[in-house]
């Protein structure tokens, strides 16, 4: 199973998506904000990145971009994760380099569909 590294600042969701994700056999990593996430991407090299976007600090479009263009970590794929649905939302967190963008509260079906299709990848 996939290593996923989830970066929200929402103990709610961490515990949400952890809970999900460890249920169906996937190892998790915890990062309570931006710079955290960044730092643990290039540290635990996960196989898949939840992201939030509404975090203090540094915000997960700016944590997106360091960790895409990053060649330590340019590879993992990142699922933006977030309560921000509008398409220019979308539109930019997938030019930061993301690959994909679900909108909470997440479909939890999908969401382990999305993390085993990018994982594989």
């Amino acid at each position: 199973m996939a290593k996923v590294l989830i970066v929200d600042d929402s103990p709610t969701e961490v515990h949400i998506l952890t809970s999900a994700l460890s249920g169906a056999g996937h190892q998790i990593v915890v990062a309570t904000d931006g710079q955290e996430g960044v730092d643990k991407a290039v540290a635990e090299q996960p196989d898949v990145i939840l992201m939030d976007v509404v975090m203090p600090g540094l915000n997960g479009f700016q944590a997106t971009r360091k960790i895409h263009r990053n060649p330590i970590t340019s590879h993992i794929p990142i699922i933006i994760v977030t309560t921000k649905d509008q398409d220019t939302d979308r539109e930019w967190g997938m030019r930061q380099g993301a690959r994909d963008y679900l909108v909470k509260p997440v479909d939890m079906k999908e969401l382990l569909q999305k993390v085993s299709q990018y994982a594989g990848a």
